[in-house]
């Protein structure tokens, strides 16, 4: 009978006995069409980062000792946001194909991980690539009120964020519409001052890589598609795949494809005469096509303060009689810009 009552006593002291915290958060999911690298990387600025293998079925699991707060995670060229914190399970299934729209959180937080998704989703379906390109002041007034509007009623589908997490997020929409707001106020501007029809600003004898010198009045008769870049510029070298793949879907046709650096010295400690050198060297080494062109003065060139460009890549198209067809074209690898191009006579 005493032997009885003593595992009695032991089995309810295990029993009601607390289990620590684990001092880490667990990660897992299953990537569908999982990119070749079959790495997901999760990272939190230069603070934090980890590489976790996908199986080969796409799936995966790991663990991460982390500091709680919102954290990105990359797979491929795809990214998102995950909130982890140390004691939590989280999970996410995805399909590689259509990423961000396929993603469903489960597990500790899912709550505030699917909020925060679906809250960049709706800012997709207002602010869209054609309001961006096209879009007038009232449309973007219209995209902001309405865009509003759906982040209201996405709150009110997850009531049960906590208030701080909330708070945050309201802090970072706030900044996200200013942004955009000052952005779209500058290519209104742009629009405004250089509109459709207007005569181009021109350039004279600038340096062409192939030799001698080039003026847009040399291209007179043809359509000019110009690209002012930089080979510091990260999101300009972004677009040369794209472009060489445009200039050889129109090759033969009534356009002529520009590329006008405006290297100056930047990236190269200040120095004039390398980023000339750097400039020829890329043209050289990345076998960039096209007509390659160097500005006069870099970003104080006449040509590119006439178009008040101070933020490349930009892309400008003008017609074979030298008039604006638009002073902020679509990019090469936006499928607005092909658009635009069937709607000219190449």
């Amino acid at each position: 009978m005493k032997r009885l009552l003593a595992i009695c006593i032991a089995l309810s002291l295990f029993a009601c006995k607390k289990e620590e915290p684990k001092d880490y958060a667990t990660i897992s999911g299953k990537i569908e069409n999982a990119h070749e690298s079959n790495i997901l990387r999760v990272f939190q600025g230069r603070n934090f980062e980890k590489l976790i293998s996908l199986n080969d079925d796409g799936t995966f699991k790991d663990t991460l000792k982390v500091t709680e707060g919102d954290y990105n995670f990359q797979h491929g060229n795809q990214r998102g946001v995950i909130f982890l914190k140390n004691d939590n399970e989280s999970s996410f299934n995805a399909d590689y194909t259509d990423f961000m729209k396929s993603i469903v959180f489960s597990g500790d937080a899912e709550d505030i991980n699917n909020f925060s998704i679906q809250s960049f989703l709706i800012s997709n379906d207002h602010f869209t690539e054609d309001l961006v390109a096209n879009g007038s002041k009232a449309e973007l007034d219209e995209a902001i009120k309405n865009y509003k509007s759906a982040y209201e009623d996405l709150k009110k589908k997850y009531s049960e964020i906590d208030s701080t997490h909330l708070a945050l997020m309201d802090k970072n929409i706030d900044g996200t519409l200013k942004q955009l707001t000052q952005f779209m106020s500058t290519k209104l501007a742009t629009r405004s001052a250089l509109p459709e029809g207007s005569p181009s600003p021109i350039f004279e004898n600038y340096e062409n890589f192939a030799g001698g010198n080039t003026s847009l009045s040399d291209l007179k008769g043809k359509y000019v598609y110009i690209d002012i870049w930089a080979t510091w510029c990260g999101p300009c070298i972004k677009e040369v795949p794209s472009l060489k793949k445009i200039e050889k879907q129109y090759d033969g046709k009534n356009i002529e494809f520009v590329s006008i650096s405006v290297d100056e010295g930047r990236g190269y400690k200040g120095d004039a005469k390398a980023a000339h050198l750097g400039w020829k060297k890329m043209v050289a080494e990345k076998e960039l096509s096209g007509t390659q062109l160097f500005a006069d003065n870099g970003f104080m060139s006449e040509f590119i303060q006439s178009y008040q460009i101070n933020a490349i890549p930009r892309f400008i198209l003008i017609d074979p009689k030298g008039n604006i067809v638009n002073a902020d074209a679509p990019r090469p690898s936006s499928p607005q810009l092909v658009e635009l191009f069937n709607t000219l006579e190449l």
